[in-house]
């Protein structure tokens, strides 16, 4: 590959995660696909990259509950680096829905 189509592809990499980032804050401010952000907290022990609990509280699957889960399963692939710096494995936050017995949108899996 041409040094500067590498190049280029790692600036609309970069680019995509600058979007993604500013979004997410500003959807942070009120939520995200129906969530706020102490909801998602509420979710972040199951979730988590060292040391996760066994499965998530009462309190992160009636938060799940109410939340648009196919609006959390668009994030799944572009948000892996953005929820790894928040030390937030993907996998297993993609899993929480099924962990609480919740119908699982087909763009999750």
């Amino acid at each position: 590959m041409p040094a500067s189509m590498a190049k280029s592809q790692a600036l609309a990499v970069a680019l995509l995660l600058v979007l993604v980032v500013s979004l997410t804050a500003i959807e942070g401010v009120h939520g995200i696909c129906g969530m706020s952000n102490d909801e998602f907290k509420l979710c972040q022990p199951a979730a988590a990259m060292e040391n996760p609990t066994e499965s998530p509280s009462a309190e992160c699957c009636a938060a799940l509950g109410k939340a648009n889960l196919s609006c959390i399963c668009r994030y799944k692939g572009i948000a892996g680096i953005w929820l790894r710096m928040y030390h937030i494995d993907a996998d297993r936050a993609m899993a929480l829905p099924g962990k609480c017995s919740l119908t699982v949108p087909s763009n999750c899996s």
